[in-house]
């Protein structure tokens, strides 16, 4: 941090231009935006470069450097990239570029030549929260060097409180684990979204349906407010983004936060016929138990939507799963995956690093470019490899609850309890409760041919459920028969607090 700030400090007094150098995704380019206005404040002069998903892809390219060395700039400075950059890097060190990596992605052995390196996942950083997002460390990088330009505490305090609406919405978007810090960062920021001056964020929550004065939980934010952020990047450029939150012309902001909300529902039809199409592949070529990953790969399918039609299908198959999109004009496959709990995707692509132009990623979601010629060696390899990962018991998708609960005690304290327990998310989901014998006194209603709502009652008291995604199985809930039903607490916003189905099973007869 010290060589960071310093840097920076003189890039600033030496009035060099510094390029920020991001990713397209919510995590990089809230990134820019914040780390952006931290050097501005502090005097310096800033440009940025988001790559285009379909023509650059993801990471830092030489070619970018070399531009903006001829441009005259002297310090990049990399956000939620950059960690496995490393001949990068190198090129920009013999054209005379300094370069400050901030990631929170995991490194390779050797580290990139930086000036400096933030990244709570290097080996010997003793920093505790190794759970931050690309967002999250820029954050710690403007907070380090706003303080070292001697700003009054108090104007200081109130720029980081305005930063932390952006590194909240970030962190829910990249789905690290909201335990400790993360949580405060989660708790903190998202409170502040009652009342927001900035032009971009307020039209933007308005397009997500949120008023002046309302502001959204972290499920709201992953499943309104961040795929619309997302869908600049997916669909279009994530430039948009960029200007969204910088403009301070807010009918410019409602221009561009009406933009996103098209490029969004284009997203989504994008998405529903990819699935379509692989679900056609499955019933002609089935999946069988001994194939405990997944590759599924297609000509032109939409890179900018692949991860999440990858997660759509995990929690379909419950197996690792990859999708590639087939360039065949650049004669490339590339693509996302996602995991489950029990599968290290990144340990699984290391293991085979010989079949991949580029790969890289964490855990639970990675991302990979190979030739197209090899996509059957990957499929078998990435199988045979998880097989000596996975047991069958891992393919089962298990729940085990946290509590069992009466109808009679579904109450407002016990919801607000439960709440206080907030924000949910990925490393701290809500509750996860069973309530047994409840039966439904009407079929259950579908909702846009996909989900599920409807009553359950037991004792004259009523549990107002949804079942996401569940359509195909309304089979399961027959009218007047006794069922247990294991959901979670949920506030979508637009009915209230509901139950979340995850699991249903036929219940004991009603004595």
């Amino acid at each position: 941090m010290d060589r960071a700030t310093a840097r920076i400090i003189e890039a600033v007094d030496k009035k060099e231009p510094i390029l920020l150098y991001g990713d397209y995704d919510v995590d990089g380019t809230l990134s820019i935006v914040l780390l952006k206005k931290a050097i501005e404040i502090a005097g310096g002069n800033t440009s940025h470069h988001v790559p285009h998903r379909l023509r650059e892809g993801y990471g830092m390219r030489s070619d970018v450097i070399q531009a903006a060395a001829q441009h005259g700039v002297k310090l990049i400075v990399s956000v939620d990239t950059g960690i496995r950059a490393g001949e990068v890097v190198v090129c920009a060190k013999e054209l005379g570029v300094d370069v400050i990596v901030t990631d929170h992605h995991l490194p390779e052995a050797e580290l990139p030549p930086a000036v400096a390196v933030l990244n709570p996942n290097q080996p010997g950083c003793g920093y505790p929260n190794k759970n931050l997002c690309g967002a999250g460390v820029a954050f710690k990088l403007a907070h380090g060097l706003l303080e070292r330009t001697g700003l009054a505490q108090a104007r200081l305090r109130r720029l980081l409180e305005s930063f932390l609406k952006l590194v909240a919405i970030a962190t829910v978007a990249d789905v690290v684990a909201l335990t400790g810090e993360n949580r405060a960062i989660v708790k903190q920021g998202l409170a502040g979204l009652d009342k927001t001056a900035n032009p971009g964020l307020r039209a933007l929550l308005d397009v997500a349906g949120f008023q002046n004065g309302a502001a959204p939980n972290a499920g709201q934010v992953a499943f309104r407010v961040a795929p619309r952020i997302n869908a600049a990047g997916r669909m279009d450029t994530a430039q948009d983004v960029i200007e969204l939150f910088s403009t301070q012309d807010l009918d410019r902001a409602r221009v561009i936060a009406s933009k996103l909300n098209l490029l969004n529902a284009e997203r989504q039809k994008t998405e529903q016929d990819m699935l379509s199409q692989i679900l056609e592949q499955c019933e002609s070529a089935p999946i069988y138990a001994s194939q405990r990953a997944l590759v599924f790969a297609g000509a032109g399918w939409h890179r900018g939507v692949i991860g999440i039609v990858a997660s759509r299908l995990v929690e379909r198959f419950h197996r690792p799963v990859f999708v590639l999109g087939i360039d065949e004009e650049r004669g490339e496959a590339q693509g996302s995956g996602r995991s489950i709990p029990a599968f290290h995707l990144l340990n699984a692509l290391e293991s085979m690093p010989d079949l991949f132009l580029k790969f890289g990623g964490h855990r639970q979601a990675a991302g990979l470019t190979l030739r197209p010629a090899r996509l059957e060696e990957f499929r078998e390899r990435f199988n045979v490899y998880s097989t000596t990962v996975l047991t069958a018991e891992d393919l089962c998708p298990q729940y085990e609850a946290d509590a069992e609960l009466s109808l009679r005690e579904w109450n407002g304290q016990t919801i607000a309890d439960l709440f206080a327990m907030a924000p949910f998310g990925f490393g701290n989901p809500p509750p996860t409760l069973v309530v047994r014998e409840v039966a439904l006194p009407v079929a259950p209603t579908v909702m846009k041919e996909k989900h599920l709502r409807f009553r359950a009652v037991r004792d004259g008291a009523t549990l107002y459920c949804k079942a996401w995604n569940w359509a195909d199985r309304i089979g399961e809930f027959p009218v007047q028969a006794p069922l247990d039903l294991l959901f979670m607490l949920e506030d979508d916003g637009w009915d209230g607090v509901s139950a979340s189905v995850k699991d249903v099973r036929s219940g004991n007869p009603i004595a």
